[in-house]
């Protein structure tokens, strides 16, 4: 019975690790939920070792059974409130609330957790556009115009890309398509300044929270994953400003356009 009952806190614990990766967490943050969990079942003999897509979990000594697993998690996009989930659960498993098998209940239901309805991922993404528009110099019209390219792009991913295309594909695609919707609008008379429309336009692309983690685990020491993330975070920068400046390129060709 022990030996099940240690099973089951570790599948726990790997599976908490699992959601916590593939929604974007540190590596650090991770690790030590890993072995939060574990501890809080007993299992002292416990060592994770984590790297941006893969999850390493071995236990045992001469009063534990032998546990190994390998899990490969694919790099993906950023789940925060899965993150925040697991967190708050991890704190109630220290304090006694849940067995292993109701943490694992709990954990199965978080990684199911859908994601926001896409009307709100649609108007979050104009929004943000119209904002960071208006923060990078852009007047009010300008930012209308950014909020239309923004919820443009958006369309685009959620209803005709649907994750049939890959990350680079995707990526530069759609920096063509709200950079070609900026100038667009600005021939049209909306908007006065494309710099900024495009800058604000491309915003729901830029990798923010990727980056911000590369920086994070390369400064705790983590620098395998780190410089994975980094190179991850980095060519989707590199896929975005590929496809602006294609359109930029064909705008001040074509049309004789000034590329700013």
């Amino acid at each position: 019975m022990e030996t099940d009952y240690n099973r089951e806190a570790l599948d726990a614990a790997a599976l908490a690790g699992d959601i916590l990766l593939a929604s974007g967490a540190e590596i650090f943050r991770v690790e030590e939920t890993i072995d939060r969990i574990a501890h809080a079942y007993g299992i002292e003999s416990c060592d994770a070792f984590v790297l941006s897509s893969g999850i390493f979990l071995t236990a045992g000594n001469e009063k534990e059974k032998e546990f190994a697993r390998v899990r490969h998690i694919p790099l993906s996009a950023a789940r925060l409130d899965k993150v925040t989930a697991v967190n708050q659960l991890s704190r109630e498993i220290e304090n006694g609330m849940h067995t292993a098998a109701q943490a694992k209940e709990r954990l199965l239901e978080i990684q199911q957790m859908p994601s926001a309805p896409r009307f709100y991922q649609v108007l979050a993404s104009g929004v943000g556009s119209g904002c960071f528009c208006l923060l990078f110099g852009g007047d009010m019209v300008d930012c209308g115009a950014a909020f239309l390219a923004g919820t443009l792009l958006y369309l685009y991913l959620l209803y005709l890309v649907r994750g049939r295309l890959s990350k680079i594909a995707s990526n530069i695609t759609g920096g063509m398509l709200v950079t070609f919707a900026a100038v667009l609008l600005y021939h049209l008379g909306i908007g006065h300044h494309l710099g900024e429309m495009i800058i604000g336009s491309i915003i729901p692309l830029v990798p923010g929270v990727a980056f911000t983690n590369a920086i994070r685990d390369i400064a705790d020491q983590d620098y395998i994953a780190g410089a994975v993330r980094m190179l991850d975070a980095l060519l989707v920068t590199f896929c975005i400003a590929m496809g602006v400046g294609i359109v930029m390129m064909g705008y001040h060709n074509i049309a004789g356009g000034a590329v700013f």
